[in-house]
């Protein structure tokens, strides 16, 4: 049996989002939480509050044990981009594109 957990609209870029979940996938709901819970990256808070969820939506079904449970997948995709306007040089303009993203995580028993 498999638990779940998404979060959608997230203030992060995806690019900087994958590198905290490409370091939990596979891992034990246990070594996963202790991963994140010192890695000094606003990701790792975000996908640390994402598993503890996860794990909350297993215990919630009686046929899942939650001591045995791992990532077995994480995965960022990207959300809606906030366009912002930079003034330049000789009355040009850059576009900036705030990036923000729905990650998706699922746990399994081993």
């Amino acid at each position: 049996m498999e638990a779940k957990a998404v979060v959608k609209n997230i203030r992060i870029s995806p690019q900087k989002a994958r590198l905290v979940a490409d370091l939990i996938r596979g891992q034990h709901v246990e070594s996963a939480l202790n991963t994140l819970r010192f890695m000094p990256k606003k990701g790792a808070r975000i996908l640390r509050k994402l598993v503890e969820s996860a794990v909350a939506n297993a215990s919630q079904n009686e046929s899942i044990d939650v001591d045995t449970l791992f990532v077995k997948k994480v995965y960022v995709d990207g959300g809606p981009m906030l366009k912002r306007i930079r003034p330049r040089a000789m009355g040009r303009a850059t576009r900036i594109l705030k990036r923000s993203s729905h990650i998706t995580i699922v746990l399994d028993e081993m």
